[in-house]
């Protein structure tokens, strides 16, 4: 990493967070359709967000959360089973963090800069998630977009973050494993840093990103 960097800057769900965790958990009640379940569930939440932003018609990230779920459950004629949406939600609200995000927060931790979330989950989930997973206290800060009623990539939520910090842009390493987020921050002017799990490729190449890496211990160990 470049000098002059003072705050690390991490997106929780996708990034910390393990956005299929709670489909996972109840993928006995789904069977061999778990997968595509978690992905619709996960493009619809991720699409309402957008919409709604568009359409200045703001709803916090539980409810486009559970208002992606219920098209979702529809979708697959799971809709009757009351029960099952019950346990998604309450296993969406504290969602498994990736296995190696405790060590390399733990390790960023020592590297004398501002560790922080931004997400567009609400303070409730954020701080619920953190917790149960054990990060929170690596975590000198985090934010939601719900103080703003806007989701990410819009860029007031990036200026929301650098304000807070009292950070300039270009001091800022943004850390997401989705790539509409990372292009979002690109061009807004953090040094966008991609954790690519999957080894999937190039996406929205006119926001060039700063560095990728297979996982957080990799993109920590880096800075060391």
């Amino acid at each position: 990493m470049s000098d002059g960097i003072r705050a690390f800057v991490f997106d929780a769900y996708g990034t910390l967070l393990d956005v299929n965790a709670a489909v996972k958990r109840n993928a006995a009640s789904m069977g061999e359709k778990a997968d595509a379940f978690a992905a619709m569930w996960r493009s619809r939440q991720l699409e309402y967000c957008w919409t709604r932003t568009m359409m200045n018609r703001y709803e916090d990230f539980w409810t486009v959360t559970e208002e992606a779920l219920v098209y979702t459950l529809r979708t697959f004629r799971l809709d009757h089973d009351e029960d099952l949406k019950a346990r998604l939600l309450s296993a969406y609200f504290v969602l498994d963090v990736h296995p190696e995000a405790r060590e390399a927060l733990a390790r960023l931790k020592d590297s004398q800069v501002k560790i922080s979330v931004l997400s567009n989950g609400t303070n409730q989930m954020i701080k619920a998630a953190l917790e149960a997973g054990g990060l929170l206290e690596f975590i000198d800060a985090a934010f939601s977009v719900d103080d703003l009623k806007v989701y990410k990539p819009d860029p007031r939520v990036y200026q929301y973050a650098c304000d807070t910090l009292n950070v300039k842009p270009n001091q800022v390493v943004f850390v997401s494993s989705n790539t509409w987020d990372l292009a979002g921050a690109s061009s807004f002017g953090f040094k966008a840093a991609r954790i690519n799990r999957s080894q999937l490729p190039p996406e929205y190449e006119f926001a060039g990103l700063h560095s990728e890496h297979r996982s957080l211990v990799e993109l920590a160990t880096l800075i060391r």
